[in-house]
């Protein structure tokens, strides 16, 4: 077992999907509902969840669900300071929003039903085709094209400041982002819903994912 910890924010529900892909991976995960930092640990997750308030990014309510604030700014001061710090981060769906919207990018706050449809289902997670450039985090592990799993009615617009998209889904949809110069990961799907004890023989294997952030911790 590693010694890496990882310190993990999410939401009041299914975190323990998260916990549990950190620990198949190898690592400690040190979970909570708007914790403060602990830079004890060598890396961050972000994990999915609910809209984040749009003022964050200068923008009025066009769609948006009501916000969790109290997590916003719990993780406003997580990202700051693992950022600071010079620690890998991984943010997935909710959390690589975050991570966008704090280095200055901005959102699509209610995806067109034409995008919408491939993205969200009421059934649960629908699974598309999500094209790769191959020299990024996500082409090393699975290529140029690949399919994943997605719940999502908002996208990444506009990118934050340094960051770059290195995946898309149907009509362009951002599906990662990296900053280039730093351990960074963000993706638009669920790895957590993709593996060890979810895994699914539809999707890639978002293992490796996770995997990623707890070679980069012990590396960094």
């Amino acid at each position: 077992m590693s010694n890496v910890k990882i310190q993990v924010s999410g939401g009041q529900r299914l975190i323990e999907n998260y916990v549990q892909a950190i620990q198949g991976a190898g690592g400690e995960p040190l979970a909570g509902y708007c914790p403060q930092p602990d830079l004890a640990c060598g890396g961050l997750l972000l994990c999915g969840g609910g809209d984040i308030e749009c003022s964050l990014y200068g923008q009025e309510d066009r769609g948006s669900q009501p916000p969790d604030r109290d997590r916003d700014k719990a993780e406003i001061a997580l990202f700051n300071a693992f950022y600071q710090a010079g620690k890998p981060i991984l943010g997935i769906c909710r959390g690589m929003q975050m991570i966008n919207i704090l280095l200055g990018g901005t959102m699509v706050q209610d995806m067109p039903a034409d995008q919408c449809i491939f993205h969200a289902s009421s059934q649960g997670d629908t699974i598309h085709p999500v094209r790769c450039l191959e020299d990024s985090i996500l082409g090393r592990s699975y290529g140029p094209l690949f399919h994943v799993n997605s719940h999502h009615h908002q996208a990444v617009d506009q990118l934050g400041k340094g960051l770059v998209a290195t995946a898309w889904s149907e009509g362009g949809v951002p599906e990662a982002l990296e900053l280039p110069g730093y351990p960074l990961l963000g993706v638009q799907f669920h790895p957590e819903r993709m593996c060890f004890g979810h895994r699914r023989q539809d999707t890639v294997d978002g293992a490796d994912i996770f995997s990623w952030l707890i070679k980069t911790c012990q590396s960094t």
